[in-house]
This record gives C-alpha cells, sequence and structure tokens, in this order.
C-alpha cells in the first residue's frame, strides 16, 4: 500500500549542527525508503532556502524551502491537498504543525524526533499537547527516553529508541596518518599528544565540559609537556573573552588552541590529528560528534551524566566520566595518553562503531516502523 511521508524540519542544510546532521541523514534514509517501496516523500524545512539543499541527500523534488518564511510554511503544511499518511517532526518546536495535521487528519500518523535539552524541560500547553497526541517518540538515545518519561509522563509504550547514525556523506579515514597540513596550521609536530573537543561554545551554555578539560591541562603538562589541547567550534564574543580568561588563569596558553568554526570538509582530517577526544558533557541527547570521532579511530571520554553513554554503547567504544569529577578526567586522559595509539586500534575503533551506528541500520529500523 502506497504511503506519502512528509519531514518537517526547522533548518537543515543552509547550516551545520548535531539536529541539522541528524535530520539530513533521516532525509536521505526516508527519501531511500520511500523509493524502494514506491513511496511519496517530501522534506519542507521553514528556515531553508530551495538552494540551500545538498543534493546527494535527496532530489530537489523532494524538498521544499521555505526561507524563514514561518506563516506560508504553516497554511502550506495544512492544506487539505497534502494529506499526508505519516507526518515526522524533527523538532519539538514544530509542534503547532503536528496538532493541526492531526486535527484536519486524524488518521495521519504523527511522529516526533526527540534530541535533548529541548525536551528535558518545562514545555508550553502545545508542546504538552503534542507529546500527548503522538503516535510515536522517536528517541535519540535510552537517556531522552527516560527524561521524556519522566518531565513529561508519556506513555512509554509509543516511546521508541533509535540511535542516530553516521552521515552517509562523511568522508571516513582509510588509512590513520595524521594530516600535514593541520601539523603545519598548528605548527606541531610528531612529538605532541593532541587531545581534541569540537563542540559549540555559547556564553549561555555552561554544560558542554570544555571548562573542566582546560583545568586538568594545566595538570597534565607536567606529565606531558609536549600536550596540545586543540579546542574547537564557533564561539561567541562573551564566551570567547571567558575561554582566555580561563587559559591566562591556568597557566596553558601554550598547551592550548583555538580553532574557531571548522568546516565539514575539514572535520574528518581533525579527529585524525588527535590522540584522544575529549567532551565531559553534562547535557548532551546522543552527541554525533562522540561517533564521528569514533568512526575516524579516535578515542572518546565522554560525560556519564546524559546522552552520551549511548553514543559509546555504555563503555564499549569508550569511556564515561563523571564531568565534575577532575580527578576522574585527569586519569581517564593520562590512561589513553600512556597508551599508544596505533592504527591498528584506530581501524578496529571504527570498525566497531560502524557495526553499530551505519546508516543501513538506522534505515531498516525505520522502515520497520513505518511497516508497523
Amino acid at each position: 500500500m502506497s504511503k506519502k511521508i512528509v519531514l518537517f524540519t526547522l533548518q537543515t542544510f543552509s547550516t551545520t549542527g548535531g539536529i541539522q546532521k541528524m535530520t539530513r541523514t533521516l532525509g536521505y534514509s526516508l527519501y531511500q525508503i520511500a523509493k524502494a517501496s514506491s513511496w511519496k516523500f517530501e522534506l519542507w524545512s521553514a528556515y531553508d532556502k530551495p538552494d540551500d539543499l545538498m543534493s546527494p541527500y535527496l532530489p530537489a523534488t523532494n524538498f521544499k524551502g521555505f526561507n524563514s518564511n514561518k506563516v506560508t510554511f504553516v497554511l502550506k503544511a495544512i492544506n487539505k491537498l497534502v494529506r499526508p499518511d505519516v507526518i515526522i517532526l524533527s523538532h519539538i518546536n514544530l509542534a503547532i504543525i503536528g496538532l493541526l495535521i492531526k486535527l484536519l487528519n486524524p488518521k495521519c500518523k504523527v511522529w516526533l524526533i526527540a534530541h535533548g535539552i529541548e525536551i528535558w524541560r518545562p514545555l508550553s500547553f502545545i508542546k504538552k499537547r503534542i507529546l500527548k497526541n503522538c503516535d510515536k517518540v522517536i528517541c535519540v538515545s535510552s537517556y531522552t527516553k527516560q527524561q521524556i518519561i519522566k518531565w513529561h509522563q508519556v506513555n512509554e509504550g509509543i516511546c521508541i529508541v533509535v540511535n542516530n547514525a553516521i552521515d552517509p556523506f562523511m568522508p571516513l579515514p582509510a588509512t590513520f596518518v595524521k594530516p600535514q597540513k593541520l601539523i603545519d596550521r598548528y605548527q606541531l609536530n610528531g612529538s605532541h599528544p593532541i587531545i581534541f573537543t569540537l563542540t559549540r561554545m555559547a556564553s549561555t551554555e555552561k554544560y558542554k565540559g570544555y571548562e573542566q578539560v582546560i583545568k586538568t591541562i594545566s595538570k597534565l603538562k607536567d606529565q606531558f609537556p609536549d600536550i596540545k589541547y586543540v579546542l574547537s567550534g564557533k564561539y561567541d564574543e562573551l564566551e570567547r573573552i571567558r575561554i582566555n580568561e580561563m587559559i591566562a588563569d591556568h597557566h596553558v596558553a601554550d598547551q592550548i588552541i583555538l580553532t574557531g568554526f571548522i568546516n565539514d570538509t575539514e572535520l574528518s582530517e581533525h579527529f585524525l590529528l588527535a590522540d584522544l577526544f575529549v567532551l565531559p558533557s553534562k547535557k548532551e541527547g546522543f552527541g554525533i560528534v562522540f561517533i564521528e570521532a569514533l568512526a575516524c579511530g579516535l578515542p572518546v571520554i565522554c560525560g556519564n551524566a546524559d546522552g552520551s553513554t549511548d553514543a559509546i554503547r555504555n563503555g564499549e567504544l569508550g569511556k564515561a566520566i563523571d564531568p565534575d569529577d577532575l580527578t576522574g578526567l585527569y586519569n581517564g586522559i593520562t590512561e589513553y595518553l600512556t597508551t599508544p595509539l596505533i592504527a591498528a586500534k584506530r581501524k578496529q575503533l571504527q570498525e566497531q562503531c560502524l557495526l553499530y551506528f551505519n546508516e543501513t541500520d538506522y534505515r531498516n529500523k525505520l522502515q520497520l516502523l513505518l511497516n508497523q
């Protein structure tokens, strides 16, 4: 039986972040399912322009970008001519569309993707209503599922855990050699143990944990005099000032390299450059960056207080530590840096990660849910 599926998103192709990456893979997987099943599929984006579409993910005929015209976005979504069988809301902020479509087309199945902190908090009336009226809530981690049930008493039976997957178009290394161009750019040499963090750095968010790494570097430099900490990601001006103050206070200016935003085209190379990825966050819904690091053969230390533990398979693929325990963080980093990271180990990590977080398995899980 033919189905019509519409994935409603806020922003998918015109910016890069964990949710955007997850949504691109979701859109690609749904398009492939629809094509194989002779179903209809469209991805609608409220903020993207039509020409923001990245063509590898789906054809232009399956994409509608509304360029921030929210009124048109909502009106076209509830048009009686659209009449989907399944709609998938990529974010709780799209709740009003789900409620209106459910009101006008009660037979339509409404799914919501639940990521993390956007839903682990008190919600508005409309957002609470969509949680009560959804047919499925797709949770990116077991922790997110637990938090939704705890905060909003959602029926556990509709909450399905489907972990995120590696973007099928992310270039992954076949060999594990540190890229010379980055060694030259950051003025490194072969003796530097390199810790890497990639995250959004915002003055309004104090839960990512890079502060803890900066503090720990001040102690690690005694044991590892050549240690370097490459801290990457977009930051606002207030956070830039705060980070530089911390660097000065802890006397680690020679150890820390602030790169700013890294383009996706150089992401894999930065994972190859490093010996360890560290992000002891407290509020990750899942943490796509962890599986990206692992898929490039880079060991991972994450926090144990959020959805990060799903990304490392509860310790099978990496180490989870208490984000507030500086001694535990110091010991964890020391353990990794005193064990040489050989190419065979990196290859093994990559293979293990791709065994669990590949797009094919992700697509098959979605197919099973749609067939229900």
